[in-house]
Parts: C-alpha cells; structure tokens; sequence
C-alpha cells in the first residue's frame, strides 16, 4: 500500500541557509525512488519570481540524483497538461512566500484536487514556509500586512495549524502563533523553528527533523481556559552527507 507523505519545513533566514536545501534532498529521499527522483519545484508563493526559478535550476539542474522541473503559473501554466505533469513526479517542492496567494492562485487553476490525487498516489508533498502552511488548516502569516494574522483556508489535508520560523527574530511569531491558538483563531497545531521539517505518513505526524543541531519543534494546543500548553518535540538530526 502506498503511503501518502508530506515534509512541512521552515526554512532558514539567517546564518547558513544553504542547508534548507539539505531538507530537500531529505524530501527527496522519501521518494525512494530507484533512480533519479522526478522532483517539481512550485515557486507559486513567490509569484514565479524568475530569480527563484534560477535559484533552483541552478541548485538542481546537474544533480544526477534528480530530474528536475519547474511548474509555474503566471501567466499561464508552463506545461501543456498541470494533471498529466504533476501526477508523473515523484516528490512536489513547494516554495515559501505568501501563502494567501498562494492559495488563491492554486484554486483558480484547480491544483487543490490535482495535488490530492498526487498526494493519495504516493508522491511526496513538501515545501518550506508558505509550502509548509498550505498542508495544514492554516498559521500566522504576514501576507496581508507586516503584522501576523490569522489564516485559516489552508488545504486541511493535515488538520492541525502550524506555526513556521517560530525562533525568527524580525517577527514575534513564536508568540503570535501561541496566542492564535489559545484565543481559538487557530486549532491547535505543531511549530518549527529555522531548519525543522515535519514529516507526516497517512495524515499523522511521524517524526519532525531539523538540519540544525539544537533547533525545535513544538506541539501547541489550547488549554481551554483562554491560553495554551505546549510539547517540546526533539527532531531527529540529519547529518550533513559529504
């Protein structure tokens, strides 16, 4: 029986971030593919931002462990048919950026259910930041302004909110989220600092990992008087391969 599997990441703001793409290859590595991973990469959160698209294609364009490609949106779909392509991939990698567009534009062009079918048939859903709320119910975001809101039209395949950059110091995320949360806003749900990826099998959550050796994540849920308890979760460290 195939699983269906989903990696929920927060990337890395600050210091080394080239090890967010360690979290990649990992998301690779769920696969199991026995040769080169047909893996897309979705920069739907960043607009298509041609950079990212560079970015990407120069990070993953010679790796001989992947087929890469890239599918983007705007102005139209890149790929004659968004179904045919995304159902042949072995691992989606979804960007981060504003998770509200990001859903808005996935809905006008069907992904939602496109991405569903993927996920039941064994292809590995993941992706950092927005590509890690989009899974879940919802989490804070600053898509609608500088302050962190409430968004909860996430696709709830997982049906937890999550909190991303819970350690980010620019933002008061990690308290934002905890108030989310304990005022009802957000059901409960887990957090993760820079670094951590959630890995969720069938639709629990499995183990979280992390690619910083003394980053978190946390389980928050709401104690049913006005404010919240919360679980710290050890992620398993992934060692950086040579």
């Amino acid at each position: 029986m195939t699983s269906s599997q989903i990696l929920a990441v927060s990337g890395i703001l600050t210091g080394d971030r080239s090890r967010t793409r360690d979290l990649i290859s990992y998301a690779v590595s769920l696969a199991g593919a026995s040769g080169p991973a047909r893996f897309c990469f979705i920069p739907t959160a960043e607009g298509d931002n041609p950079l990212v698209v560079e970015w990407f294609e120069d990070a993953f364009g010679n790796d001989p462990s992947v087929e890469p490609s890239v599918l983007t949106l705007f102005t139209s779909p890149n790929v004659p048919d968004v179904r045919k392509h995304l159902l042949a991939q072995d691992v989606v990698w979804v960007g981060g950026g504003s998770v509200v567009n990001l859903m808005a534009v996935w809905r006008a062009h069907g992904l939602p259910e496109i991405l569903h079918e993927c996920w039941q048939n064994g292809v590995v859903m993941a992706g950092q930041s927005a590509g890690s709320l989009c899974w879940h119910v919802g989490g804070p975001t600053d898509s609608y302004r500088d302050s962190l809101d409430a968004f909860s039209n996430g696709l709830g395949w997982l049906p937890w909110s999550n909190g991303v950059h819970d350690d980010l110091g620019d933002q008061p995320r990690r308290t934002a989220y905890r108030q989310l949360v304990a005022s009802g806003a957000l059901p409960g749900g887990y957090a993760t600092e820079g670094g951590v990826g959630l890995h969720y099998v069938d639709g629990a959550l499995h183990e979280a990992v992390s690619v910083l050796p003394d980053a978190r994540a946390w389980k928050v849920d709401p104690d049913g008087s006005g404010g919240f308890h919360e679980t710290e979760i050890v992620p398993r460290y992934l060692v950086r391969q040579p």
